[in-house]
């Protein structure tokens, strides 16, 4: 039995973590299902955005370590599978489509992980984060040294990174870590929403400004600048372009297509 259940529909594919029995534990398996559904997002047309989930009370407890130490311990990083896109961006490129998160209670380790290569962030009021990998003897895999320092600033990242201490909804909120903090139980509706509207946008515009966005990040301000325009004779040459014109002119929201 799968614990990762993708469903898809309206352009968005929703990606639901259900193992609340074991606090959403992340097992070899799962993690090889979710690279899965990452893949389908990145390759399927229709598909504009992702929506990443967990059902119960906590987004996870962290991972399954009696599995995943064998694995680590022989320095083989993450098995991805045939087809798949890693979660963590650790072996391979990121999913080129948006992916939206929700999480709550607990969202410890992997949880953190898979957080910082998503786009755009809820949280529930009760969410409290952490990696406590240096209270098991280890250090994050994940990419959590790479993107926790950069996306929460140096020394805010490391007092939590060096000492496994738990940290708040509201003090990722203050840090820019999630970008909307909800009542508890209303983290998926608000999430929905988010990817909803970048759903109803138009996807070759969404695609160019996360590509720029990300070669800003990874190569610096000034590649970025440089090849800003590479794109835009395709952008503004398609169908969707000429939609957004129109709809403008009409003053009726506009019916992207992709194309």
């Amino acid at each position: 039995m799968s614990h990762i259940e993708v469903t898809a529909g309206n352009h968005i594919l929703d990606i639901r973590i259900n193992r609340p029995e074991k606090l959403n534990a992340l097992s070899p398996e799962m993690y090889g299902d979710i690279a899965l559904a990452l893949g389908r997002l990145d390759r399927e047309p229709d598909l504009r955005v992702g929506l990443i989930h967990a059902e119960g009370k906590h987004f996870s407890s962290g991972i399954e370590l009696d599995k995943w130490a064998p694995i680590f311990a022989a320095g083989k990083g993450f098995p991805l599978p045939e087809g798949g896109v890693d979660p963590f961006a650790m072996n391979g490129p990121r999913c080129r489509k948006p992916i939206v998160i929700a999480v709550q209670g607990y969202c410890y380790t992997w949880g953190v992980e898979i957080m910082l290569t998503t786009d755009v962030r809820v949280a529930s009021e009760d969410t409290r984060f952490a990696m406590l990998e240096v209270k098991r003897g280890i250090y994050p895999c994940g990419g959590a040294t790479l993107r926790l320092p950069a996306q929460m600033g140096w020394s805010n990242a490391q007092r939590y990174l060096l000492t496994g201490e738990p940290w708040t909804a509201a003090e990722a909120h203050r840090t820019g870590l999630v970008q909307q903090t909800v009542p508890a139980g209303e983290q998926y509706r608000a999430a929905r929403t988010i990817a909803e509207s970048i759903a109803a946008a138009a996807p070759l515009g969404v695609a160019a400004v996360l590509k720029s966005s990300r070669l800003a990040e990874a190569e610096g301000e000034a590649v970025a600048a440089a090849r800003i325009f590479d794109d835009m004779p395709s952008v503004m040459g398609s169908e969707d372009a000429r939609e957004g014109v129109q709809s403008f002119v009409e003053r009726r929201a506009a019916a992207f297509k992709g194309r």
